[in-house]
């Protein structure tokens, strides 16, 4: 797989124009000049595309007889594989910035940066209206010559907002399309320990199973059940421990630390602890009351 290094290689691969700075790049799609096809490919950057009128021939309910385009925004992350079969049929517009760019302002940029190509925002016609518009104020400062960081990145901040917003009303509108990924998280981290544990449960393992990135995982977690994801687990893992110690009284803590997946004994007595309140010791002898 290939994988882009800079904006210039990228946009001569896709079709775009080439870029004004290292840091910052940004433009409207040309299909004339367009590659709507691609195997996966990876950049070694952050990518915010917004497109109008798409269609995605590469989906499962693609009907040619039948297309149903969509107005959406896609994130891509540096090494994240991403393949497309686009129509040529959208318009649009897209951002990219460098990673030194968003180390520098991390806290301007939310987890919908490190989204994959998969897990998009469906905009409405008011949404759009809105991105469009911030869009367009961004291309007033983005010239040759004349680019301003400070007024980018503080539009580029607004975009994400913007995009954390969208997406609450996303979830919170359609969650059926959801449920499946509740319940599927669920059950894998009840079937975690059908087989011996090597490590202990992540977000970022679950995260793979389910085809998913793992801040994406993590926010429908959240807004679904107001507890993080990694709450989540540490929740099952602790109702575990307590199973381990009431119903195995042969096994020491070593044992039951192993057993979970922890590489230290004492690493699992701090973290019960932690959640409990009591060492794996004392919640034994107060069950064994």
């Amino acid at each position: 797989m290939k994988t882009f290094t800079n904006f210039i290689s990228y946009n001569n691969y896709v079709g775009l124009d080439a870029p004004l700075d290292d840091n910052i790049d940004l433009g409207y799609y040309d299909l004339k000049n367009l590659r709507t096809h691609s195997e996966p490919v990876a950049v070694d950057f952050y990518r915010i595309s917004i497109k109008s009128n798409y269609i995605d021939r590469s989906t499962a309910d693609y009907d040619p007889e039948n297309p149903k385009p969509i107005t959406v925004v896609f994130f891509n992350s540096p090494g994240l594989p991403q393949p497309w079969n686009s129509a040529p049929t959208f318009d649009g517009f897209y951002l990219q910035l460098s990673k030194k760019l968003i180390d520098e302002n991390r806290y301007l940029f939310k987890n919908y940066l490190d989204y994959g190509q998969h897990e998009a925002l469906y905009l409405t016609e008011k949404e759009e209206l809105e991105i469009r518009t911030i869009f367009a104020l961004m291309q007033k400062y983005y010239r040759e010559g004349e680019i301003n960081y400070m007024v980018l990145i503080s539009y580029a901040h607004v975009l994400i907002s913007l995009v954390e917003a969208f997406y609450i009303r996303q979830f919170s509108t359609h969650p059926k399309q959801y449920n499946h990924i509740l319940s599927n998280f669920q059950q894998l981290l009840k079937d975690y320990y059908n087989e011996p544990a090597k490590q202990l449960p992540s977000v970022q393992y679950f995260a793979n199973q389910l085809g998913l990135t793992a801040n994406y995982l993590g926010d429908i977690i959240k807004h679904f059940t107001t507890k993080s994801a990694i709450e989540t687990i540490h929740e099952f893992v602790i109702k575990r421990a307590k199973t381990l110690l009431e119903e195995n009284r042969n096994l020491n803590n070593a044992a039951i630390a192993y057993d979970l997946g922890f590489e230290y004994p004492t690493y699992f007595s701090k973290f019960f602890k932690k959640n409990t309140g009591m060492t794996p010791k004392e919640y034994r002898l107060k069950s064994s009351k």
